[in-house]
């Protein structure tokens, strides 16, 4: 079972083990984590799930076209920057250290 350790802006950790097909920002809202507002549920439609990825012990699945036309709505945007929505647990990504950013939008 991956674990996923999410950072609040301020600092605070929350390490928690994450279902395999689950995705990050339906983890983090089974955990009631502060930071990933998911305000349309996962269809990536808002922007609200906004994460920084700093690190994933395997590799991460390319952005699908909606994820990127959302990310690019961001002024905060970085390269790490992905949809908690989107991004599904799973064995071959492994544990996941996600920042989260200082507001969502």
């Amino acid at each position: 079972m991956p674990v996923v350790k999410f950072i609040e802006f301020d600092g605070t950790e929350h390490e928690v083990d994450a279902d395999n097909g689950a995705s990050v920002m339906e983890v983090a809202m089974k955990y009631d984590i502060p930071g990933i507002d998911a305000d349309c549920g996962g269809g990536a439609v808002c922007g609200t799930c906004h994460c920084f990825v700093e690190e994933a012990a395997g590799p991460l699945p390319d952005m699908d076209p909606q994820e990127e036309a959302m990310l690019g709505l961001r002024p905060d945007r970085e390269s790490n920057s992905r949809l908690s929505c989107q991004l599904t647990v799973s064995d071959s990504i492994g544990d996941l250290i996600v920042r989260l950013p200082e507001f969502q939008m």
